[in-house]
């Protein structure tokens, strides 16, 4: 976790994607093919906490970071998931300071939070590494915040400077939704909000993120600052490969007829 933190302090690009089929084995084979985070979804994914902890599991053997993007702003979930080992919870529809701040505090215990304290779960080997997971907590817990409505675009500046607020993280689909011009990256509206959204970050130290539609799209963010760079997911990797195979061979089987 610190080297991811380390790498965007240092102004370098980390890749990753989303895992949304509630799937181990994708988990598995997506934590081995080199990506330096994922984010499992339990917004929009097909998973449910029950899956979760067999897809925590199957990362455990690579070094990938394990994100973790929450349903709801409810204290008993976020702390839930850190415990099972999320070692990040990415917050969707945030929209103002108020909401910023009560995601960060059940991300912390008390005096600076209100997470539930508790010594025997999985994220500190039950037991046996507590004390360094409670000093490290700051350092080692990411916390970011999807900025992806209108309403959240006017308190930018107050949610980046909120310490705990590790990265700003862009919604295109909902962000593009939000400014009438859904699905269109290139409108100048968008590509502005987008700078605008990096600048605040910046100025508070902190980095930006995104899910890109497409690779293709990569050099565009990059250059615009953003540094935390996501694409596609599990369940589209399985259904263009089947897509593809499929095609193929039905392909060949017409042209040996």
């Amino acid at each position: 976790m610190k080297n991811l933190k380390e790498k965007l302090n240092a102004g370098e690009a980390v890749n990753g994607c989303w895992l949304n089929s509630g799937s181990a084995i994708n988990a598995e084979i997506v934590g081995k093919a080199g990506f330096d985070w994922v984010t499992i979804d339990l917004e929009h994914g097909v998973g449910t906490e029950n899956n979760l902890l067999y897809q925590l599991q199957a990362l455990s053997a690579s070094p990938t970071v394990k994100i973790v993007r929450v349903e709801a702003l409810v204290r008993q979930r976020v702390s839930r998931l850190l415990e099972l080992g999320a070692e990040g919870i990415l917050f969707p529809q945030i929209q103002n300071i108020q909401e910023a701040k009560q995601a960060i505090s059940y991300m912390r215990y008390p005096p600076e939070g209100v997470r539930g304290m508790a010594t025997m779960f999985r994220a500190v080997d039950f037991g046996q590494s507590f004390e360094d997971y409670y000093a490290g907590g700051k350092d080692n817990i990411l916390g970011i915040v999807q900025i992806e409505t209108l309403e959240s675009l006017n308190h930018l500046d107050s949610i980046a400077n909120l310490d705990g607020v590790d990265i700003l993280f862009i919604g295109p689909a909902d962000l593009s939704l939000a400014l009438g011009i859904f699905r269109q990256f290139d409108h100048p509206m968008y590509v502005e909000t987008v700078r605008k959204i990096n600048d605040a970050a910046r100025k508070a130290g902190k980095s930006t993120g995104v899910l890109m539609a497409s690779p293709d799209q990569y050099e565009k963010y990059y250059d615009l600052g953003i540094r935390m760079l996501g694409c596609s997911s599990d369940s589209v990797f399985v259904s263009q490969g089947a897509l593809n195979m499929a095609g193929i061979l039905n392909d060949r089987r017409e042209k040996s007829k």
